[in-house]
């Protein structure tokens, strides 16, 4: 979290505000007949709260898949017992190998050494299809781009680059700061023989390509050049129970106050198909100047 402003001055959300394991389990099998498919962990960085392995397995017994995205700072500790819970498989945030460079893009002192143990922790866990989201920001990292591909090439861990986004307003996000995907891609294919990958379903948002020895593929999200909010099929739920339906959106409805008031199963599930279907996001198609001056959640708050 940027800590220019959440430093230590400021007050972070009591305990007592937080989505219990059993409401979250709730929110998740509401979700479930409405054609939830995945639910995914994210944070802020979630091997941060407290025995997570016990939501892990509350959601694994629902029947869905179950994915987790961090830093990798705690996998090595953490990567069996999340496995033996039922996590299926680990997303890793890592912007770049040169320690200086990732420390400056991570606002973090967590060496790169501990991110590239825990992916290996991850890894011989089972915790697989292993992805590394790479975030490039003109004029910071972009240097970084083929160093990654090479180290992870033949480990079985696909690489995405996702372009640099304007969520929330404490990044300072101009628009010359984004690196186009197209042009990563014309940069990686005069190092590596590259061929397109098809998509597996029209809600994928990472374009795939793959070596062509077969030695593992590449992704690239693109929602600033190639925006695919039509497609979009994903809702974000905050540690506090706000339901978000939009990275990009300026704010959430309170599921905490409806399953409080004891609302469950099918009438939860109409409440949340009631909030997703008047749904009208499309920051990203229509981003101006206009939109620009628009509020919006934190990252950090409701997750990548």
């Amino acid at each position: 979290m940027p800590r220019e402003r959440f430093g230590e001055q400021h007050t972070f959300l009591p305990r007592r505000a937080y989505l219990s394991f059993p409401e979250i389990e709730k929110v998740v099998a509401a979700c479930k007949p409405l054609g939830l498919e995945k639910v995914r962990i994210t944070g802020g960085e979630p091997l941060l709260r407290p025995d997570l392995h016990e939501l892990i397995s509350r959601l694994s017994g629902t029947g869905l898949e179950v994915a987790l995205t961090t830093n990798a700072s705690l996998l090595p500790q953490q990567a069996a017992k999340l496995a033996e819970a039922g996590l299926d498989r680990v997303t890793v945030s890592l912007d770049a190998l040169d320690p200086e460079v990732h420390s400056q893009m991570s606002d973090s002192n967590i060496p790169v050494g501990t991110v590239l143990d825990g992916i290996e922790a991850a890894l011989e866990a089972g915790l697989t299809p292993l992805k590394v989201n790479c975030v490039v920001q003109r004029g910071v990292n972009e240097t970084e781009v083929i160093p990654l591909v090479r180290h992870f090439r033949g480990t079985g861990v696909t690489v995405r680059f996702i372009e640099y986004m304007d969520v929330g307003r404490t990044n300072g996000w101009q628009l010359g700061q984004v690196v186009p995907s197209a042009d990563i891609l014309t940069h990686l294919q005069g190092e590596f023989d590259l061929v397109s990958v098809e998509s597996q379903r029209p809600s994928d948002v990472a374009r795939r390509w793959a070596h062509s020895d077969g030695s593992g593929e590449i992704g690239f999200i693109s929602s600033v050049s190639e925006p695919f909010c039509g497609g979009c099929v994903r809702a974000r739920l905050s540690a506090d129970g706000m339901l978000h339906t939009c990275l990009f959106a300026s704010g959430g409805h309170d599921l905490r106050a409806i399953i409080h008031n004891g609302t469950e199963g099918p009438a939860l599930s109409d409440a949340i198909s009631a909030i997703w279907s008047r749904r009208d996001d499309r920051y990203s198609e229509i981003r101006s100047e206009e939109t620009a001056a628009l509020p919006r959640v934190e990252m950090s708050y409701i997750g990548g």
